[in-house]
């Protein structure tokens, strides 16, 4: 099965081996950072140069998915060609490019995926708030493996996202209190009314995915290089949320590449993907987040199974 994710920030590609007997096995999993969602905040429309970026990235991944013979393959659009006023535009690069169109799916479709993805494999005491933090949306859900409903009591996409709060806010380097305190008052109502909407506060666990999570775990753990093993499914405390956000709103973006974890393309908007997840722990009463590495890309790949 082939799985794509494109959001605002990275296309990523996952192909795995599924079956009834061994589960699912990871054939290849990549991650292009292509800024997709660049302006769309203030434009309301995807950048030509975002749109080439993202067809570089899709070709490569055509001949991987060729290469590797898969049984069938699907690609997600989130946030980013949902809010565009060219969308359009997108997808006919896509399916030029790929052979198939894209899905451009809703919040909550968006959010039960990345649920599905998150809770695979996972141990740990239910309900879970799984809380998705991509570039320009994060989703919220609610739910429990043994409720069905696709394991989902309730879900909501809302638009804070580390791309989309750092062009709208964090604009200095690095970024002024100012700045900082009109975010956190942004992220805030947000997050508030996201909880409120999803009963968040009931949940005995909250997990956190994509870059922005796994990157602050990987900062709070200390590692020496990214490693998605010690990562996935590490427990990170509020504390250690607070104080790696602290340190990284403190300093430019060129000072964050010196971390050994962080990828370069996310080095300019790690500062809002950090700030929106310490809001989310603050706000929600836990005291940890679980971080994993299984997410929407997973999702979608057990879908077509």
């Amino acid at each position: 099965m082939a799985a794509i994710d494109c959001g605002t920030n990275s296309v990523r590609l996952l192909i795995s081996d599924i079956s009834d007997d061994s589960g699912m096995s990871d054939v290849t999993r990549q991650m292009r950072v292509v800024r997709l969602g660049e302006g769309v905040d203030q434009t309301g429309r995807l950048a030509p140069a975002a749109i080439e970026r993202t067809r570089v990235a899709l070709a490569d991944y055509a001949k991987d998915i060729a290469q590797a013979g898969v049984d069938a393959a699907r690609m997600v659009a989130t946030s980013a060609s949902r809010d565009a006023e060219n969308a359009a535009d997108f997808r006919a690069m896509v399916f030029d490019t790929l052979g198939f169109a894209p899905e451009v799916i809703t919040g909550d479709e968006e959010a039960r995926l990345s649920f599905a993805g998150a809770v695979r494999g996972l141990t740990a005491e239910a309900p879970f708030l799984v809380v998705d933090i991509g570039g320009g949306s994060t989703e919220f859900v609610v739910g429990s493996p043994s409720t069905g409903n696709d394991q989902v009591d309730a879900a909501i996409s809302v638009d804070i996202g580390c791309v989309r709060m750092t062009e709208r806010h964090l604009r200095a380097d690095p970024p002024t209190p100012d700045q900082v305190a009109a975010a956190e008052a942004d992220i805030t109502a947000a997050v508030d009314r996201a909880l409120a909407a999803v009963d968040g506060t009931r949940a005995r666990t909250l997990v956190g995915l994509a870059g922005s999570v796994t990157t602050v775990a990987a900062l709070a753990l200390g590692l020496p290089e990214y490693d998605p093993t010690r990562i996935h499914h590490a427990r990170i405390t509020a504390a250690d949320v607070a104080k790696v956000t602290a340190g990284l709103l403190a300093e430019t973006a060129a000072k964050r590449l010196e971390h050994p974890v962080m990828h370069p393309g996310r080095a300019d908007v790690i500062g809002a993907g950090a700030l929106i997840l310490r809001i989310i722990v603050e706000r929600s009463g836990a005291d940890s987040v679980i971080a994993s590495e299984s997410d929407i890309l997973d999702g979608i790949a057990l879908s077509l199974a």
